[in-house]
């Protein structure tokens, strides 16, 4: 009786000590870029959020957080593919410059950002992400690149006062003729259409290769004139001599990551400075 007593007692001093060490090597709460899956109207969807190392760390702040759409090349279901090129890609090469909650949804292939579908997925990916982290309600941004341009041209239109700023890379509003086929017609007087809708709701800072050969450039210089006209507050970076990937060289460019955390929605719907 003794022997088992003893044995029993030894058993349960290994399974505290298990239990401790457990507890102490518990993991940590993931950061990084992280996969995530999502079901709207009966379809799984794969995508990403980036999380910055030190957000369980810094308790108590209110992150930015950033919906990316990316361009068509990167369209698929693997969940990955769309997180190499563009802003993902910069945050690699500059994490120090993004601190930020990003969302990375991806777009099936044969699809577009322009389509409502597509559209109300994506802000689903955000609304799932600002439950979970509880970002700044009043510093939300929006930007895309190619396909991922477009997307974010009509979305920031049909949303005024969602977005803080809006970034949209070699896009437009009308889609090539071979493209636009395979989609829907395109009303006329779209680029009044889109400036309108968007007009002082939120800043826009656009870019574009000079040499685009995809997008012609003339998509986001007319978005830019009928922005004006329609009383928005927008900026123009044409890069001359550049082809379609002119979003290395805006992603990379310091200043952008700098002017999009200082603009903010106040509750009167206003952009302002932070």
């Amino acid at each position: 009786m003794m022997i088992a007593n003893t044995t029993v007692r030894l058993w349960l001093w290994v399974l505290l000590v298990l239990a401790a060490s457990g507890t102490a090597v518990a993991k940590p709460n993931p950061t990084g870029f992280l996969n995530r899956t999502l079901t709207v109207a009966g379809t799984t969807y794969r995508y990403q959020v980036y999380v910055p190392t030190d957000f369980y760390v810094k308790k108590g702040q209110k992150w930015p957080i950033i919906l990316f759409l990316h361009g068509a090349g990167e369209r698929g279901s693997d969940g990955l593919l769309h997180t190499q090129v563009g802003l993902p890609a910069s945050i690699r090469q500059h994490v120090e410059r993004w601190p930020a909650i990003v969302v990375m949804p991806q777009c099936p292939a044969e699809r577009y950002w322009t389509e409502p579908a597509m559209q109300t997925m994506a802000l689903a990916a955000l609304a799932e992400e600002q439950r979970k982290f509880h970002p700044d309600p009043t510093r939300v941004y929006l930007t895309g690149l190619s396909m991922g341009g477009y997307g974010t041209w009509l979305m920031a239109s049909q949303h005024p006062g969602m977005f803080a700023a809006v970034v949209p890379i070699c896009g437009g509003a009308y889609l090539p003729a071979h493209r636009a086929k395979q989609f829907l017609a395109q009303p006329p007087g779209l680029y009044t259409t889109i400036a309108q809708g968007i007009g002082s709701s939120a800043p826009v800072w656009t870019f574009h290769g000079g040499n685009d050969s995809v997008v012609p450039v003339t998509e986001t210089r007319q978005l830019v004139e009928a922005l004006q006209a329609a009383g928005g507050t927008v900026q123009y970076t044409e890069y001359p001599g550049v082809d379609h990937d002119s979003w290395t060289k805006a992603y990379d460019q310091a200043t952008l990551a700098q002017w999009m955390f200082s603009q903010q929605v106040t509750s009167s719907g206003v952009v302002t400075k932070k």
